[in-house]
């Protein structure tokens, strides 16, 4: 499980991008560089990383499943994702 300061951390910061979006796409409509530069590093979307919503692991993410190819695999050999089965031929 990833530590707590990290998953506060990354609710801080999308707080922080909801904030923000609004004045950053009229910054970025008119050309406005040195305002979008005055705005804090956390206002950009791309400071975000997805995160498994059950481990919290940042690496190796399925956006499919919000979760982790490790998690993801744990689950669906437990039979607790629906639709997933191992695959034979």
């Amino acid at each position: 499980m990833a530590k707590t300061a990290w998953l506060e951390r990354e609710k801080r910061k999308q707080k922080t991008v909801n904030k923000y979006a609004k004045l950053r796409a009229e910054l970025k409509a008119n050309g406005d560089h040195q305002g979008l530069a005055l705005l804090p590093r956390d206002a950009s979307p791309t400071r975000l990383t997805n995160r498994c919503r059950v481990s919290g692991r940042r690496r190796a993410f399925m956006r499919r499943f919000q979760m982790s190819r490790l998690t993801f695999r744990e689950m669906a050999l437990a039979g607790l994702i629906p639709g997933v089965t191992k695959s034979s031929w």
